[in-house]
């Protein structure tokens, strides 16, 4: 039994199927000789096997082209559905029947309502009254106008391209320029993410702006469907019904459910698993969530969309429920929803003669224009650059799972016909190619880093200050920077500024932050670092006047945080940034543990920092104040090069100060037959002339002639028992005949050959290292 409705834009056609009751859940196996496709369970599998194998295998080669995998999951769902031959059709009949679409269906649209709780959890409102006036009116702007637009363009075109019209073809007009000019905040964090500039300036300005953009945009889709329901229905008063119950649930969320989160997180100690009562809790709230907005006639994921914000961002709570659910969601619920729906798309459907079909590509093609040019307008106008302006555009034009949804779902409601369903979801698919592709052309973060001055230790002012970037990973990280502080010997006449960047991991949130701590302030008050804010503040009292230091907070993706550092470094002038090794001594002298993501890091900054780098190695041998202890002995090893020029002027600091119970020694490895330019000797000498000029009694000055590198890497080693601190330069791809042969035995390229050897696990002493590196980033 069929029944069908005709519309000026299409016609729709139900269809009525016989299921078997009770219904056929498991096959008996191959013994029953039966079809294994008429069980629900079997059929279940096998269909998501098949998407995700598809899916995978069309993204493998597109993923090096820098095409995202949304691209292959529209793609797999094109090529399960009804646009291939007949051949390929019975088979996709076969392994998709219609009386068992509606279980996969409702299991996609299940994973698809947590994964808007969990984006809901990840966001935080309160950044939207601290977007500033930019991201504001971008956010704004990119919404109000396109739509505006998008709407002038609709009513052109029906009174003068559409010829047979109705109410039908209005709304879907109507509803076409509405989903193209939204600006979803998911679309936009995942496109950044994928892009890996989510916390670089241009990310966080999109992410500010489609923000802004989000709160306005749930509530012009609040008013849309409340608008279509009106139009079915006839009746304001259910319109209105439906609009009240909204807002009753709204008020319970702000009334009841959060502070009752809340209650959950002041119940969980700090450092301590959520109990996982607490969890269940959670997603039963999802689950009744979600029958609620279904029930009143509102979109199934609004419910759980709310109750996510209800949960606050971040450990403990917000970053358990994304541990628990991110990764299950994501990689096997979202693509298989992404795939189910464009399995429905036929684009044989799709009659570019028909007005309609060309209005709606008219309609989509003026609403993206419109979107890019208004958000290059105000981009300019604060001065950006108009080829980031012009990416910032783009970045707020993409689409994504959110505007497929709205697809589906308006598809399900008979809002759009095959043919408009099959030209967006089209549309979708060319976006998500297309605009990645411009965005990585027209923006590189990196180009900002680049010096049009020189910002090292060398070339800043003599005997004035000293601005460093120290930046901690681990609780350990707080006491070897503080030491490096009292070791460095920072005067009234020569000061340090330093900031402390304190950086986390993002988990829980969508986000990342970045948090400017005011001086002095109560470390109780401060979510985030208190014991960065209390061991730096303490550190400036006791040293005033010799030492300024600011604490900062960066929360964000791993593989992303060089970004903050180097962009902190960049917007301070600072003449050096101090990382820590990525691995942590015992006190014994053994190797604790390893962080190769960390490493990762400190790679990242060494190619991109916009000034001087060092890597300090501590072997946690200090325990306690430097300044409180007896006289600290440092040596310089000095082998020639702009690193170890850099490393010399470092510890000329030192030297200077008269009262600061610092040994230095100066080791200067001299080859037996020299090979160094004229230039480089010239330079080399001028600078080892001013160090021997400054020092006084506690100044030693050593010469060692040597033929080869097996012969430095000797007398190396001995001295990692007769200092506390070595500096050295890193000087990596400059062979010295003083360092011959050590290059192919090195393990660790970012430390260099002679740090290599002082940082090895296998070298057990107490003297911690700092390997510097000169700024090598020049425009």
């Amino acid at each position: 039994m069929n029944n069908t409705r005709h519309n000026s834009t299409g016609v729709y056609k139900s269809y009525g199927l016989c299921l078997r009751f009770p219904p056929k859940v498991h096959s008996l196996g191959l013994w029953e000789n039966k079809d294994p496709f008429t069980y629900s369970v079997p059929a279940l599998e096998v269909q998501m096997v098949v998407i995700f194998v598809l899916t995978h295998l069309l993204h493998y080669p597109l993923k090096r082209l820098g095409i995202p995998k949304l691209f292959s999951e529209i793609m797999a769902g094109i090529i399960l559905g009804p646009t291939l031959p007949k051949k390929f059709r019975d088979l996709t009949k076969r392994l998709f029947p219609i009386d068992t679409q509606g279980v996969i269906g409702t299991l996609t649209l299940f994973g698809y309502m947590l994964f808007m709780f969990l984006v809901g959890v990840k966001m935080d409102l309160s950044i939207v009254n601290t977007t500033g006036k930019k991201a504001f009116a971008v956010g704004i702007l990119a919404l109000v106008v396109p739509f505006m637009v998008g709407n002038m363009t609709s009513q052109v075109l029906l009174k003068e391209f559409i010829r047979d019209k109705d109410d039908g073809s209005t709304a879907s007009l109507l509803f076409v320029s509405g989903l193209q000019s939204v600006s979803p905040f998911v679309v936009v964090a995942m496109l950044l993410k994928e892009l890996k500039i989510l916390n670089s300036e241009l990310g966080r300005l999109a992410l500010a702006s489609s923000l802004s953009s989000e709160v306005l945009g749930i509530s012009l889709a609040f008013i849309m469907n409340t608008l279509r329901s009106f139009m079915e229905d006839h009746s304001l008063s259910s319109a209105l019904q439906r609009v009240g119950l909204i807002i009753c649930f709204i008020l319970v969320v702000i009334i009841i459910i959060r502070p009752a989160m809340l209650w959950i997180v002041k119940q969980t100690p700090e450092g301590r698993p959520v109990k996982d009562s607490y969890i269940y809790s959670v997603i039963l709230l999802i689950l009744l969530a979600g029958a609620f907005t279904h029930w009143i006639g509102e979109f199934p994921i609004l419910g759980p969309f709310i109750i996510g914000f209800a949960v606050p961002d971040g450990p403990p709570l917000g970053s358990t429920l994304a541990d628990k659910l991110d990764s299950f969601v994501s990689g096997l619920f979202i693509p298989l929803f992404m795939t189910l729906i464009s399995l429905r798309v036929n684009l044989q459907a799709i009659d570019l003669s028909n007005p309609y079909a060309i209005s709606i590509v008219v309609l989509i093609i003026v609403v993206f224009l419109a979107k890019v040019v208004v958000c290059i307008i105000p981009a300019c106008i604060c001065r950006v650059p108009f080829k980031d302006a012009l990416a910032l555009g783009l970045i707020m034009s993409s689409k994504g799972i959110v505007q497929m949804s709205f697809y589906s779902f308006f598809r399900d409601d008979q809002a759009f016909n095959e043919e408009t369903f099959a030209l967006l979801v089209t549309s979708t698919a060319v976006a998500s190619v297309v605009v990645p592709l411009l965005v990585k052309q027209l923006y590189d973060p990196s180009q900002k880093y680049a010096g049009y001055q020189k910002r090292s230790i060398m070339h800043s002012k003599q005997g004035g200050e000293i601005r460093i970037v120290m930046c901690i990973h681990r609780p350990d990280n707080i006491l070897a920077f503080l030491n490096l502080i009292d070791i460095s010997c920072p005067t009234k006449e020569s000061p340090m500024m330093v900031y402390a960047l304190h950086l986390i991991e993002l988990h829980g949130r969508a986000h990342p932050l970045f948090i400017a701590h005011e001086n002095h302030q109560n470390p109780e008050e401060s979510p985030y670092s208190g014991d960065v804010v209390y061991a730096f503040d303490r550190h400036e009292r006791r040293h005033k006047g010799s030492i300024c230091a600011l604490a900062f907070t960066a929360i964000s993706p791993r593989k992303l945080m060089h970004e903050d550092i180097c962009t902190l470094a960049l917007n301070k002038t600072a003449s050096l940034i101090v990382i820590p090794f990525h691995r942590k001594w015992a006190v014994d002298g053994t190797v604790e543990s390893e962080d190769f993501e960390l490493r990762s890091v400190n790679c990242k900054i060494l190619d991109m920092a916009p000034c001087s780098v060092g890597i300090l190695v501590d072997r946690g041998r200090h325990q306690g104040d430097l300044s409180q202890q007896q006289q600290q002995r440092v040596a310089v090893i000095f082998f020639g090069g702009s690193d170890d020029r850099e490393a010399l002027f470092y510890a000329k600091r030192m030297a200077k100060s008269r009262t600061s119970g610092i040994g230095l020694t100066m080791v200067n490895f001299i080859p037996m037959v020299c090979e160094a330019s004229d230039e480089e000797k010239k330079l080399d000498s001028e600078v080892l002339n001013e160090f021997t000029n400054v020092g006084g009694e506690e100044v030693v000055y050593v010469e060692e002639v040597v033929k080869d590198g097996a012969e430095t890497a000797l007398i190396v080693r001995e001295m990692v028992d007769e200092f506390d601190l070595i500096i050295v330069g890193r000087h990596w791809g400059v062979e010295f005949p003083q360092t011959s042969g050590l290059k192919e035995w090195s393990e660790l390229p970012e430390m260099g050959v002679i740090g290599d050897i002082l940082s090895s696990s296998d070298l057990k002493g107490r003297a911690s290292v700092l390997v510097v590196q000169q700024q090598k980033t020049t425009a």
